[in-house]
């Protein structure tokens, strides 16, 4: 019996598929379940299970565009398991040694000469900086002459030196879209940033010192992006504004908190969602974003787990972004880029000092979010990274950390 395997429908909205990889070769023996192809939607790479267990004949090439319910294969179910890999002696090949040619071409005698300018050509080439070596003689024996120095000029290197290769490959389908997404969000919001500095010394010292207990006791690492959220979906509820947006001509606001965290994967940038981050303590947001980023890592991560979110939190930083603007992720309004922690020195009551200072930026579509409402945002934030035990802990940090 043959079995024609189909496109299923990886999600809503999604009418075709890219064959990204094939993961078995023409004429396989394929078990069922295993996965055969690794496919790419608009939103997320997928891989393509065996419906049966057969000999597959595949009817797509790999970058070939398919729609969904489209026959990509076909798998023979009434084929016999191949007994085990037999393997083939390989045929012996006699390898001769190679022939020692004679170089036949007159060699030019060497002698004391060789490249040694006249003194008058050692004048000039001195003058040039240039050495000796650098310089061909025509001279007798192939001594440099004045008129060799004269014409010399310093070697620059060839322009066309090195390889000069180029490759041309199509960009896979997700990244078509992030890159339709980016663009749309630049040509259709009125995106704006708002930038703030962050002194993180308090977040160190929490870090520092619960961080061993917190690993031992949950298996898990304090990081910032815990206090990130927690700070981001207070000042979400403080500010309701960004937590909304914009659907025609009507506003859209929530009154919970889906935190989409980007995060770079194999196939590139993906947007998982931290469903309720409201409702999440420092534990349940560091093992969710743990979870989603070991998905999206691994290939698996699915079209649900990234979309629906309302705020994202990019974290530039990770990568050693001192600054940047991040873009909004459409239908959003607002997302907050995080960056890298420099020692810098700051003003603390009247004295300079050293302290691991952040930079800060929120993105936000301004047609939907005042200056008042982005700037407060940002300025919670900050209040709340900088003041967690208070603002974060309810001045009970072992409590919040679940120690």
């Amino acid at each position: 019996m043959i079995l024609e395997m189909k496109v299923p429908s990886p999600g809503e909205s999604i009418k075709e598929v890219e064959i990204a990889t094939w993961l078995v070769k023409d004429g396989d023996y394929v078990e069922k379940d295993q996965a055969i192809a690794e496919v790419d939607s608009d939103k997320a790479t997928l891989e393509l299970p065996a419906e049966a267990s057969g000999i597959i004949t595949l009817k797509a090439e790999e970058g070939d565009a398919v729609a969904v319910g489209a026959i990509v294969c076909l798998i023979d179910t009434s084929a016999a398991k191949p007994a085990g890999n037999s393997s083939v002696p390989a045929a012996e090949v006699k390898v001769e040694a190679p022939k020692t040619e004679v170089n036949t071409t007159p060699v030019a005698t060497i002698t004391y000469a060789t490249n040694t300018p006249s003194p008058a050509a050692k004048k000039i080439l001195d003058e040039k900086n240039i050495q000796s070596l650098d310089v061909l003689g025509s001279g007798r024996d192939g001594r440099i002459t004045k008129e060799d120095a004269i014409n010399a000029v310093p070697s620059m290197g060839t322009p066309t030196a090195g390889g000069r290769s180029s490759q041309r490959t199509k960009l896979s389908m997700l990244r078509r879209k992030v890159a339709e997404r980016l663009v749309a969000a630049k040509n259709e919001t009125a995106m704006l940033t708002t930038f703030n500095e962050v002194d993180m010394s308090a977040i160190y010292a929490l870090r520092e010192q619960y961080k061993e207990e917190f690993k031992t006791k949950h298996g898990l690492g304090l990081g910032f992006m815990s206090f990130f959220t927690k700070a981001v979906t207070r000042a979400l509820q403080l500010y309701p504004d960004v937590n909304s947006m914009i659907d025609g001509q009507e506003k859209i606001s929530y009154d919970f908190c889906d935190i989409s965290v980007a995060v770079s994967g194999p196939k590139g940038l993906m947007v998982p969602v931290v469903r309720a981050a409201e409702n999440l303590t420092f534990k349940g947001v560091e093992a969710e974003i743990k979870r989603l980023a070991i998905r999206a890592r691994d290939g698996q991560i699915t079209v649900d787990e990234m979309t629906g979110g309302t705020f994202t939190i990019s974290n530039g930083g990770v990568f050693g972004s001192m600054l940047s603007t991040p873009i909004i992720n459409p239908p959003q309004s607002g997302i907050l880029g995080m960056h890298n922690v420099v020692e810098r020195a700051i003003v603390k009551n009247g004295q300079i000092v050293i302290a691991p200072v952040m930079f800060v930026a929120l993105s936000y579509d301004h047609r939907i979010i005042d200056g008042r409402e982005s700037v407060g945002f940002l300025v919670a934030v900050k209040e709340a990274l900088e003041n967690p035990v208070e603002i974060l802990m309810d001045n009970n940090p072992k409590k919040a950390l679940e120690l």
